[in-house]
């Protein structure tokens, strides 16, 4: 069950992480019971198909909305781990940079320009996303292996295939 105001109960200048199944989106925490969140087609009321083709857009609407309208029915949690790293701005730069954006369309990149990267550019000034980066440490892991393996396999192909041809040619 996703905790309550009750359980959980966000500062102003907070970062909201929101499970939304294969992605999190994420939102920056206000004050009285709201956020601003950096809102391509996926977190459109009702998006349904247009939700795939978030990856495809260019530009995202930053939006201020009622952190249970945000949520919906998924898990959510604060989540400033970055704190370790970077140096919160204090909190009356966080409100007047995110209050200034409310209603502006800004680009949107999933790689580059995403909703975390939005969010974490707000509390830190760092534009970051940790789903980003791991996702690309997952592919370069992937393709390392793939090159090994592939080179494990010339280097069968080297030392098994030519012994094929020799026995050919001194027959």
């Amino acid at each position: 069950m996703a905790p309550t105001l009750y359980d959980e109960k966000p500062e102003i200048g907070d970062l909201i992480e929101i499970f939304r199944g294969s992605y999190q989106h994420w939102a920056v925490y206000i004050g009285d019971g709201f956020v601003v969140h950096l809102a391509p087609p996926s977190e459109y009321p009702d998006a349904g198909a247009n939700s795939v083709m978030s990856v495809l857009t260019e530009k995202a609407l930053v939006k201020k909305a009622e952190l249970w309208d945000v949520v919906g029915t998924n898990h959510w949690k604060i989540n400033n781990s970055l704190d370790k790293e970077y140096k919160p701005r204090p909190v009356h730069v966080i409100l007047r940079e995110a209050r200034a954006l409310v209603d502006k369309e800004l680009p949107y990149c999933v790689f580059r320009g995403n909703c975390e990267h939005f969010a974490n550019e707000l509390r830190y000034g760092k534009a970051e996303s940790r789903q980003v980066r791991k996702a690309g440490e997952t592919v370069m892991v992937v393709g390392v292996a793939a090159a090994v393996g592939l080179g494990i396999v010339a280097l069968a192909g080297a030392l098994f295939g030519g012994s094929k041809k020799e026995n050919k040619d001194t027959q």
